[in-house]
């Protein structure tokens, strides 16, 4: 017998035993293992973990986890998904499906977060991080107020616009005859045409081309220096921006993006940045003769889909009144 079967042999002999009680692999999961695996939500709270989180912490928590892909108010950044805007879109041509307009239960929105986000690094949120940040989803979609705390105590008091805007799964029954038998592979129609095409073409968009997006901006005439400006207001203010960071740009070097350059915005008339294309609602204001104050600006971005009906600034606005003061002091403070 060769050296080869000899050890074969002795192999066998030696994990047999072992193989024919255990097949010598594995073991029985344990109950942590478990319970570390099975992390479903289901609509109705089923699952959820005890824990809880405010709006503002969400703010805080989506900006330094989520913001990159999705915008610091979850408007999306280039072709990741949009997570607030689009109501009342459904029934148009090019919906905008988001958290709160097409999806049926927060269950999923948590269940998502919790168990996939944030890209690259999934499953690395605590339970009280992801109701924050699921929280200001919410928020950033106004259902809830800037006070609003999710928890599992007040996960079913919230229900999505859409929830009853799904229906059961019926095809089984209904259409499963239609499938039964031999597919077609050719000649299976008379006649064969285009009867549409697609809408939506910016599956890659490109970087020196900006996407239409509402707004603020300069026009040519510098302002002039405001010796009154509170240098800590002015501070403060450099810190709100950051929330407007995603899509616009001060300084030297500034560059149009998703949103125009912002230098010298404070005194000058709407639509004017060179080069960037606005929304129609946008450029009709600025044919009536807008001109950007402080008070204008400050009453812009507190609700800018209620100033300017048609705009396609994607975020809710700021709530607070001291984040308004401090932001149009910081503009105020940019010069071209």
């Amino acid at each position: 017998m060769s050296k080869f079967l000899k050890a074969a042999a002795a192999l066998a002999v030696v994990s047999t035993p072992v193989m024919a009680d255990t097949f010598g692999i594995g073991r029985a999961a344990l109950p942590e293992e478990i319970a570390a695996w099975d992390k479903d939500v289901r609509p109705d709270g089923t699952g959820l973990p005890v824990g809880s989180g405010d709006v503002l912490t969400g703010e805080e928590v989506f900006a330094d986890q989520c913001a990159v892909c999705h915008g610091d108010f979850a408007e999306g950044v280039g072709n990741w998904p949009k997570l607030a805007g689009g109501a009342d879109t459904l029934a148009d041509d090019d919906p905008l499906k988001t958290v709160g307009s097409y999806w049926p239960y927060l269950s999923t929105t948590w269940d998502y977060v919790n168990r996939s986000m944030p890209f690259g690094n999934a499953q690395s949120l605590s339970p009280d991080e992801v109701y924050a940040i699921v929280a200001y989803i919410l928020y950033s979609n106004d259902l809830v107020d800037d006070e609003f705390v999710l928890s599992n105590e007040t996960f079913s008091e919230v229900t999505l616009p859409n929830h009853d805007g799904f229906i059961l799964d019926d095809r089984l029954e209904t259409e499963h005859s239609k499938w039964v038998g031999e597919p077609c592979m050719e000649n299976c129609k008379d006649e064969v045409e285009v009867t549409m095409r697609a809408m939506v073409l910016d599956v890659t968009p490109e970087e020196d081309e900006p996407e239409p997006e509402d707004a603020l901006e300069e026009v040519e005439a510098p302002i002039a220096e405001v010796a009154t400006l509170d240098p800590e207001l002015v501070a403060a203010g450099e810190k709100v921006f950051k929330k407007c960071k995603a899509c616009h740009q001060v300084g030297e070097g500034a560059k149009n993006k998703t949103g125009p350059i912002l230098n010298g915005i404070v005194g000058q008339a709407a639509g004017g940045v060179e080069g960037f294309k606005y929304s129609k609602a946008l450029q009709a204001k600025a044919d009536e003769g807008l001109v950007w104050t402080e008070d204008t600006l400050a009453a812009f971005l507190a609700k800018p889909k209620a100033f300017m009906k048609g705009t396609k600034m994607s975020f809710s606005g700021l709530r607070k009144e001291k984040d308004l003061a401090a932001i149009t002091a910081y503009l105020a403070s940019v010069d071209d």
